[in-house]
C-alpha cells in the first residue's frame, strides 16, 4: 500500500512496523469514514465513490500490492475539483459544512492513492479527525459515541506506530532483518496490550475532565445539530399532509419522566402548535406570541387565569410535574401535557400565543430539556351537556372560519348530529362516526388533491391522523362549533429501566379542541387506534440501548452549568452517604467485636481446663497449617528417598545432599563451585575417597541418566560414606 522505505533516511523502516502502520493508518481512514457516514448526512453518490475507495486499497493492502497517481495528475484533479466546490456551494449542497465535507473527502481519496511522504501520512491521519470533528457536528446520536470510542483506539496505535516508523527511519543502522517476520507477531500481541490501555486511559481522563471543566456556554453540539421535516410540522403553517410524514420515521423524539409515575400507567396527549386558520389544504396559526418572562421564583407562568374560567374542569384533576428531554433541535416548540401550569428551564424567555402553545424564541438556548407542570382536567360530560352556545366574539372570529367547501361536508356533519341536541353530543356522535367508519392508513396519496378533506370523506375513507382532525374540525365549524386542530404526539413506550418514556416521530399526533362556554377547550380524537406494535425479545435489549442514548442526550450533549450543579450536590450528598454508612458499619464491627471478646471471656472463665486443652490444640492446628507447606515438603522428600527407583533424578539429588552434610560434619565441604568429581579428588583419606568416588559415580548416573539400578544402591552407599567417615 505504501512504500515500505523512507526516502530520505539511511536505514529501512523495519518489516514489523511498516505492516502495522499501514494497516493502522488504513482502519484510521475508514473509522473516520464510518462515523461520518453514521450521521445520514452523506449524499448516495459520496458513500459510493468514497467507500469503492475504501474497498479498493484494503484489496491492495491485503494482497501486497502499490498503486500511486503520478504527482502531475494529482495537481490537475485537485484543481478540477476546486472548480467543482463553488458549484457544490453554491448549487448543489447550499450548505458550508456539507460542501467542505465533500471535499475533505475528495481530497482524502486523491491522498490515498499518492502518498509518498511522511508529510502525505501525516495529512491522512488529519482528515480522519476532520471527518470525525465534522460527524460531531452533523450529528449527536450515541452511534457517534461508539464510533469515537473505536477510532481513538485506532488513533492511538497509529500515533505509536507513526513515532517508530519515524524513528526508525532515520537511524544510522540497518533495520531490516530475517528476524523482522517473527517480530510481526510479538507486536502484534505488544499493540494489542498497549492500545486499547491508552485508550482506555484517554477516555476516562477526557471524561473526567469533560465533567469537571467549568461550563461558560450550554449545549455546544445541540447548537450545531441540523434540524429536519419534525421542525415543519411543528410550524406555523402546517400542509395537510406533513405529520404523516413524520409518523413514517422511527426516531426518538423526546424522552418523558413524570414524577412518581415507575409503571407508565400515563396515557397522555403532549400538546405542540394549535391551528386555527384552514385555507383547503394547509393549516396555520394566526395567534400573536407574547414574550413570557420568568416569575420571582424562577418560573414562567402558563396558566394564571384558567382555574377560574374554568374551575369545573378542575375540580378532582391531578396535577403532575414532569421532565422532558428533546432531541436537540427537533422544533423550536415545547410539548406539554394538559392543561400546562408552569414552565421551568434554562431559558431567558419564552414565547406564548393566545392558543396556549409554546414556543422559544431565544436562539442562544435551543430547546432540549425543561421541566414542566400540569394540570389533568377531570371531565364532567353531564355539565358539559348544560353548556350555552354564548360564545365570546373572539371565539367566534378565530375558530369558525372556513374555505370554499364541498357542499357534502356540510350535509354529512347535519347527517351524523341530526338526532343529537347539544354541542357536546355532536361532538361525540362526529369522534364516533369517523373512529368506525374510516380506517387508519399511513400511505399518502400519491398526488396532492385540490380538496384533500372531501376526497378523504367522500373517496379514499382512508388516511392518518391529519386527515381525521382536519375533517372534524371543520365539519364542527359548519355546525358553528368553534374548533381547532392541535398537533402533538401521543405517549409513545414506557421503558421501565429509565422511567421515562420513549416518544418516536411515530407518535406524532393530530386532535382536534372544540370551545364549551365556561368550561373552554374540551379535546376530541376521531383517529382509530393505529395497529398494535408487535413485542418481542429485541425490543428489551432496545431499552437497553435506549437508556445508554438517553445518558448520553443528557449528561453529554445537553451538559451545562446547571447539570454540573446538579452532579456536584449528587456527588457530595452520595459522598456524606456513604461515609455515614461507612462510620455505622465500623460502629457495628467494633460493637459485635467487643461482644465476642466479653462471651469469650466468660466462656473461658467457666471452664478453664477444658479450653486451655482446646487452646493447646487449636495453636498445634495452627502451627501445623502454617507450615504445611514444609511438612509436604519433607514427607514427600521422604518417600522419595524410601524408593529411589522410583524417580532416580530426585533421589539422586537427596542421598548426595545427605551425605555431602554428613562429611561437612567431618570438616570435609564442598565448594559451590566445585564439581563432583573434582570433590572427590580433595579428600585425602583413601578409604573415604574410594566410598565417596562410588557414591559420586552411581549419583551421576541416577542423577543424569535416570537410572533406577543406581538410585536403588544409593542408600547402601550413603551408608558405607557415613561409615568410612567415622573411622
Amino acid at each position: 500500500m505504501f512504500p515500505a522505505i523512507h526516502p530520505r533516511s539511511p536505514a529501512a523502516v523495519p518489516l514489523a512496523i511498516q505492516r502495522y502502520f499501514e494497516l493502522s493508518l488504513y482502519l484510521l481512514l475508514t473509522m473516520g469514514f464510518a462515523t461520518l457516514a453514521f450521521t445520514g448526512e452523506l449524499g448516495i453518490f459520496t458513500l459510493l465513490f468514497v467507500s469503492a475507495a475504501l474497498i479498493f486499497r484494503g484489496y491492495l493492502l491485503a494482497t501486497h500490492r502499490v498503486v500511486l497517481l503520478p504527482e502531475s495528475w494529482t495537481t490537475v484533479v485537485s484543481l478540477v475539483y476546486a472548480t467543482f466546490y463553488l458549484a457544490d456551494y453554491f448549487v448543489l449542497s447550499r450548505s458550508f459544512v456539507r460542501s467542505t465535507v465533500h471535499l475533505v473527502l475528495f481530497v482524502m481519496v486523491v491522498r490515498l492513492f499518492s502518498a509518498r511522504r511522511d508529510r502525505d501520512y501525516y495529512f491522512l491521519a488529519v482528515i480522519a479527525f476532520l471527518m470525525v470533528l465534522a460527524s460531531a457536528v452533523l450529528t449527536v446520536d450515541t452511534t457517534f459515541l461508539l464510533a469515537f470510542v473505536a477510532f481513538t483506539l485506532v488513533a492511538v496505535v497509529t500515533l505509536i506506530l507513526m513515532e517508530m516508523r519515524y524513528a526508525f527511519g532515520h537511524a544510522t543502522f540497518p533495520a531490516n532483518s530475517p528476524n523482522d517476520i517473527l517480530g510481526l507477531r510479538q507486536m502484534g500481541f505488544s499493540l494489542a496490550a498497549t492500545g486499547p490501555a491508552v485508550a482506555l486511559f484517554i477516555c476516562l481522563a477526557g471524561t473526567a475532565i469533560f465533567f469537571i471543566l467549568p461550563r461558560v456556554s450550554s449545549r455546544y453540539l445541540s447548537a450545531y445539530a441540523p434540524s429536519g421535516q419534525i421542525a415543519t410540522g411543528f410550524s406555523d403553517r402546517v400542509q395537510l399532509g406533513q405529520i404523516g410524514i413524520i409518523q413514517q420515521s422511527g426516531s426518538v423524539v423526546m424522552h418523558v419522566q413524570i414524577d412518581g409515575d415507575t409503571h407508565g400507567i400515563y396515557d397522555l396527549k403532549w400538546r405542540g402548535v394549535t391551528l386555527n386558520v384552514f385555507d383547503g389544504t394547509t393549516w396555520s396559526n394566526a395567534h400573536p406570541q407574547t414574550v413570557l418572562r420568568r416569575s420571582l421564583g424562577g418560573r414562567f407562568p402558563l396558566l394564571e387565569n384558567a382555574r377560574e374560567e374554568a374551575s369545573q374542569l378542575f375540580s378532582g384533576g391531578r396535577t403532575i410535574h414532569y421532565r422532558v428531554l428533546m432531541e436537540p433541535l427537533v422544533s423550536n416548540v415545547f410539548f406539554l401535557a394538559p392543561t400546562p401550569v408552569s414552565l421551568e428551564g434554562n431559558y431567558r424567555f419564552v414565547g406564548v400565543d393566545g392558543a396556549g402553545a409554546v414556543y422559544d424564541p431565544d436562539p442562544e438556548h435551543p430547546v432540549s430539556s425543561y421541566e414542566a407542570t400540569s394540570t389533568l382536567p377531570q371531565l364532567k360530560p353531564a355539565e358539559l351537556r348544560t353548556a350555552t352556545q354564548d360564545y365570546p366574539p373572539e371565539i367566534l372570529l378565530n375558530y369558525l372560519q372556513l374555505p370554499p367547501l364541498d357542499p357534502r361536508i356540510a350535509v354529512l356533519a347535519a347527517q351524523i348530529t341530526a338526532s343529537q341536541t347539544d354541542n357536546y353530543d355532536k361532538a361525540l356522535a362526529m369522534e364516533r362516526y369517523l373512529r368506525t367508519h374510516f380506517a387508519y392508513t399511513l400511505q399518502l396519496p400519491r398526488t396532492s388533491p385540490r380538496d384533500p378533506v372531501a376526497q378523504f370523506l367522500f373517496e379514499r375513507k382512508q388516511g392518518h391522523c391529519e386527515y381525521f382532525a382536519s375533517a372534524m374540525a371543520v365539519m364542527l365549524r359548519t355546525l358553528r362549533i368553534p374548533a381547532r386542530v392541535v398537533n402533538g404526539f401521543r405517549t409513545g413506550e414506557f421503558n421501565d429501566l429509565t422511567a421515562q418514556y420513549v416518544i418516536r416521530a411515530s407518535n406524532a399526533h393530530s386532535w382536534v379542541e372544540a370551545y364549551f362556554p365556561e368550561f373552554g377547550w374540551i379535546s376530541f380524537d376521531p383517529t382509530p387506534a393505529a395497529p398494535l406494535q408487535v413485542r418481542n425479545g429485541w425490543n428489551r435489549a432496545l431499552l437497553y440501548v435506549d437508556a445508554m442514548a438517553s445518558f448520553w442526550r443528557e449528561w453529554v450533549i445537553n451538559y451545562d452549568a446547571s447539570h454540573q450543579r446538579t452532579l456536584g450536590q449528587r456527588t457530595g450528598e452520595s459522598s456524606l452517604v456513604r461515609l455515614r454508612q461507612t462510620e455505622d458499619w465500623a460502629r457495628r464491627q467494633y460493637e459485635e467485636m467487643l461482644d465476642a471478646a466479653r462471651r469469650t471471656q466468660r466462656t473461658l472463665s467457666q471452664a478453664p481446663g477444658r479450653w486451655s486443652v482446646t487452646g493447646a490444640v487449636i495453636a498445634m492446628l495452627l502451627v501445623l497449617a502454617a507450615n504445611a507447606t514444609r511438612l509436604w515438603r519433607a514427607i514427600r522428600r521422604h518417600r522419595v528417598a524410601a524408593h529411589p527407583e522410583k524417580s532416580p533424578g530426585a533421589a539422586a539429588t537427596i542421598w548426595y545432599e545427605r551425605a555431602l552434610r554428613s562429611l561437612a560434619r567431618r570438616g570435609l565441604r564442598k565448594l559451590p563451585a566445585q564439581t563432583p568429581a573434582e570433590f572427590v579428588a580433595t579428600v585425602r583419606d583413601e578409604n573415604m575417597r574410594q566410598s565417596v568416588a562410588r557414591l559420586t559415580e552411581h549419583y551421576e548416573r541416577a542423577r543424569f541418566g535416570d537410572s533406577p539400578e543406581d538410585a536403588a544402591r544409593l542408600p547402601e552407599l550413603y551408608e558405607e560414606v557415613v561409615s568410612a567417615s567415622r573411622r
